[in-house]
């Protein structure tokens, strides 16, 4: 197998758990009409098509902004702004309808490709848009007219529903329209939050301008819960970054009931598919709560646990288990869990008639080594074995005995296990004791 198709092979395999988790779910796309004047729609809307085909229930929401600034400007018309919000007079929404009209057009006709020797090939996708957003005006706010700037009033989900249902890609306008007919600008992001709320959607994601959020070494933050992301909100802070006006939308729709939005740099090419397909993404996770969880493991958690422990396994590192013996032992594990996926785990073993506990089996998959995980599990089982009025660990190990005596363990000899533990000591392995006290 050449380097290529042994990578393409390996990506398969390792993103067949998103696969399987992502079908079925509504997914909410935001995306700025940047992404059609910089020649990058066409491979936009190939990583949204093969979303769709992987039955992805996608409801997409296009900007307009550049569209809209070129037939201004054009006309010799602006927007004016004012507390930050737009005044949209009748000259301005002339050019909101032609340009946020012409995004439409061109959006269908991207989804509607189906060249030969193209990711579209053979592609027959129906792209279904029309009145699902029902808008008002901001009217007047502290002695200002906003005349036809509006905000979502109400999103028609039982509309939009049909339409995934049918296996549609739903489109979105910024444009709304009121009960009474008129017409009013509205900004995208918020069409999007809206839809998300209403949809109750499983993942809202914008495609910001510019560059994610850095942390004060400069390494991107791949995560954040709400109270984390209110740190960032605070002014001053990137205030001219295009990323901080997603992320308080991406708190709001947190807060609405949407429980991933994910904020993704729209100039890197891929940036869906990395994010939905790999273990850390390439942007920024928004959740109302951390989506990794350290706990005790249950049964559900078996067949992780044994692919987490097969490699180690299979080089000698860890003695196997079977099926059967990690059934009977599943109480004694404490899991990791991202994403539904158990990334770590680590047993603590009770030894009968004594005030000492065995760590066991202690797995970080390679992918989140580093990120102190290791530690945090130990932590927990040193926790729960005094709670169970433990006074001593021991721990049976060939090959990171240095790593354990860094975490305050201690080499001992072999008879200074319990004499339970002792019968089972595998001479031929010749593992290293080491023991740690703990009341």
């Amino acid at each position: 197998m050449n380097d290529s198709l042994g990578h393409l092979v390996d990506w398969f395999r390792h993103s067949s758990p998103f696969i399987h988790a992502h079908r079925g779910r509504t997914f909410v796309v935001s995306v700025g009409g940047e992404a059609l004047t910089e020649g990058t729609a066409a491979g936009l809307v190939h990583d949204l098509a093969l979303l769709s085909g992987l039955g992805i229930r996608l409801v997409v929401v296009p900007g307009a902004r550049p569209q809209i600034e070129e037939r201004l400007s054009h006309q010799g018309a602006t927007i004016r702004y004012v507390n930050g919000l737009r005044v949209t007079d009748a000259d301005a929404l002339a050019c909101v309808r032609d340009a946020v009209g012409s995004v439409r057009l061109e959006l269908e006709a991207l989804f509607s490709m189906g060249l030969a020797n193209s990711p579209m090939a053979g592609l027959r996708l129906q792209v279904a848009s029309g009145n699902f957003v029902t808008a008002r005006p901001l009217g007047v706010r502290d002695g200002v007219d906003y005349l036809q700037t509006g905000e979502v009033r109400r999103i028609d989900t039982t509309a939009i529903r049909q339409r995934l249902d049918d296996g549609a890609v739903v489109l979105l306008s910024p444009l709304g329209v009121s009960p009474t007919g008129e017409q009013f600008n509205l900004y995208a992001e918020d069409v999007a939050v809206a839809a998300a709320r209403g949809l109750r959607a499983d993942k809202l994601l914008f495609l910001h301008e510019g560059e994610g959020l850095v942390d004060a070494h400069g390494e991107a933050i791949g995560e954040l819960t709400v109270e984390q992301a209110r740190d960032w909100l605070e002014p001053g802070n990137m205030a001219d970054s295009p990323v901080i006006a997603q992320l308080a939308r991406a708190v709001a729709a947190c807060r609405g009931g949407v429980a991933r939005v994910h904020l993704l740099p729209r100039a890197r090419d891929g940036a869906i598919l990395g994010e939905l397909f790999s273990r850390d993404g390439v942007g920024t996770l928004v959740t109302p709560r951390a989506f990794e969880r350290l706990r005790t493991a249950g049964v559900e958690d078996i067949s992780g646990i044994l692919a987490l422990i097969a490699p180690l396994e299979a080089d000698g590192t860890l003695v196997r288990r079977t099926r059967e013996r990690l059934e009977t032992e599943i109480g004694d594990f404490t899991v990791v869990e991202r994403e539904g996926t158990v990334v770590a785990c680590a047993a603590l073993h009770p030894i009968p008639e004594t005030n000492a506990a065995e760590v066991a089996c202690l797995v970080v998959h390679p992918d989140y080594r580093g990120g102190q995980r290791g530690r945090q599990l130990l932590r927990r089982l040193e926790d729960d074995a005094r709670a169970a009025g433990r006074e001593w660990l021991f721990v049976l190990t060939t090959r990171t005995a240095h790593w354990f005596q860094e975490q305050g363990f201690a080499p001992a000899p072999v008879d200074a296990l319990p004499a339970s533990r002792q019968a089972f000591y595998n001479l031929g392995r010749s593992s290293r004791v080491l023991s740690k006290p703990i009341g």
